[in-house]
């Protein structure tokens, strides 16, 4: 072979072996593009794998709120349609004593006049409504009556509801005791219920995450302090107390220092209902009061006025009694269940010009609400099941 078909072969041999290897390095790049592309593939369905299990989950969460939410909703209507049932069930003999004789008016007639007016008058008045109050309800009847022209006798009922709900849903019904510390002075006459309605008020009180101390302030009725000592264990509610016959004022002293120290929310009260002697009680609260401003001026103040609702029109008495002692901020009626006198709260808040803020309608611990004028009313003229 000539040296030139050596060289010829050996060029040709090297450029075969190029050809080769950039065919090599292109099937390479195909090769590792594909690769890519298939790794790209399976990392996308991998995210929207990901993604489809997120949403999943997001949902799931989502499901679960509404349906926590909706259980909640379920929760506070059951309790409030149960809270109203028991107030129907407890104003019973209320409702009979008014209803008895309004249904018996309102049956006598066929049509709406002076005479009718005059005979619904005699029954309200008649059912411890009240003489004020009363004269309240039929002058706004009056004007209802006129104002959308009713002429039916029956229709009165619900307009009866309307002048009740008005009287009653009057004044600041909230306690004093949404900001910073406070303090609520529960005052009243012996027997109406006063220590057992301050262990229910701390019970609901502390329901709304607030810090509450009881001040064991009636030192002179036998047994006070140990029956307010019981309802702080039921409440799990501490109790500043000190002797039997010791100064009132002492006690209101160490709550208060006690208060500060233990950073509580809300200081509750009890006090001495020794109305017979409104001397010695006037010059007792009053330095009680100085106690307080002294000692606890950033403190808000509440004074509640215990009333028992058996007694009728001499709850109104009491009230009475009590203002000219002391400014009162609102009033707890008690004992609602088993009475035929609950028209007094209608009397009360008519002539008084003191809000009603809780009501009792049963010895349990859940049974002191707060008052709601419209529910009141709804309940008072209820078709009991």
């Amino acid at each position: 072979m000539s040296l030139f078909n050596k060289w010829f072969n050996k060029d040709k041999d090297k450029l075969n072996q190029e050809e080769l290897t950039q065919e090599e390095l292109m099937q390479e790049e195909s090769n590792v593009e594909q690769e890519e592309q298939e790794e790209s593939e399976e990392v996308k369905e991998l995210l929207e794998l990901e993604f489809e299990e997120q949403e999943q989950v997001e949902e799931q969460e989502e499901t679960e709120e509404v349906e926590e939410v909706v259980e909640e909703e379920k929760a506070l209507s059951s309790e409030k349609n149960g809270f109203f049932s028991k107030l129907v069930k407890g104003l019973t003999k209320t409702r009979n004593n008014i209803m008895d004789g309004i249904d018996n008016v309102l049956k006598s007639f066929t049509k709406i006049d002076e005479e009718l007016y005059e005979e619904l008058e005699e029954a309200l008045i008649m059912a411890d409504i009240g003489v004020d109050a009363t004269l309240k309800i039929m002058d706004g009847l009056r004007e209802k009556v006129k104002e959308k022209k009713i002429t039916d006798p029956a229709e009165l009922k619900k307009l009866l509801v309307e002048e009740i709900t008005e009287i009653l849903n009057k004044g600041n019904r909230e306690l004093n005791i949404s900001e910073g510390p406070a303090v609520i002075l529960v005052i009243g006459v012996n027997g109406v219920g006063k220590t057992t309605t301050i262990g229910k008020l701390a019970h609901v009180i502390k329901k709304d995450n607030k810090k509450v101390l009881l001040a064991a302030a009636d030192t002179f009725r036998a047994a006070a302090i140990e029956q307010l000592e019981i309802w702080g264990n039921r409440t799990g509610v501490d109790v500043i107390r000190h002797q039997e016959n010791a100064d009132p004022g002492a006690v209101i002293f160490d709550a208060i220092q006690a208060a500060k120290a233990r950073k509580t929310d809300v200081l509750i009260c009890d006090t001495a209902g020794r109305l017979h002697n409104k001397k010695n009680l006037m010059e007792e609260l009053r330095k009680i009061f100085k106690i307080i401003s002294r000692e606890y001026p950033e403190a808000r103040k509440e004074v509640l006025l215990v009333l028992d609702a058996t007694t009728g029109q001499n709850a109104l008495q009491q009230v009475k009694l009590f203002k000219e002692v002391t400014d009162i901020s609102g009033i707890i009626l008690t004992k609602l269940d088993g009475t035929a006198k609950g028209g007094i709260i209608i009397a009360i808040n008519s002539e008084m010009d003191i809000p009603i803020k809780y009501i009792g309608v049963g010895e349990g611990i859940e049974d002191l609400r707060p008052f709601n004028p419209k529910e009141f009313a709804e309940a008072l003229f209820a078709d009991e099941e």
